[in-house]
């Protein structure tokens, strides 16, 4: 059973950094691709950045390339979501997600079958 459950959101002035965690407390952790997402009030959940089950390969959205960096601790069932230089447009709810495949299906939320409840993130100018 994978339990996802998201901490380190907050309010944060932009060009300021978070770092989002979000742990499992199941025992097959490693055996999923991890990844989060974000929604933004009035849109649709997208898609943020992956990371493969060894943490070798990861994947970004454009909109945070550059600026945030996803990886994953498997010995603490852990998934980390660093975002540095941070903009008002990333405010959003973030979502850590978990699934057993890892690839371009991620950049379409329903394809992905587990998700945390989120965690808040407020981007003031």
């Amino acid at each position: 059973q994978v339990q996802l459950v998201e901490s380190g959101g907050g309010l944060v002035q932009a060009g300021g950094s978070l770092r989002l965690s979000c742990t499992d407390s199941g025992r097959t952790f490693s055996t999923y691709a991890m990844g989060w997402f974000r929604q933004a009030q009035g849109n649709e959940r997208e898609f943020v950045a992956t990371i493969s089950w060894s943490g070798g390969n990861t994947l970004y959205a454009d909109s945070v390339k550059g600026r945030s960096t996803i990886s994953r601790n498997n010995a603490k069932n852990t998934v980390y979501l660093q975002m540095d230089s941070l903009k008002v447009e990333d405010t959003a709810v973030y979502y850590c997600a978990a699934d057993p495949t890892f690839g371009s299906s991620w950049f379409q939320y329903r394809s992905v079958y587990y998700w945390g409840k989120g965690t808040l993130v407020t981007v003031s100018s």
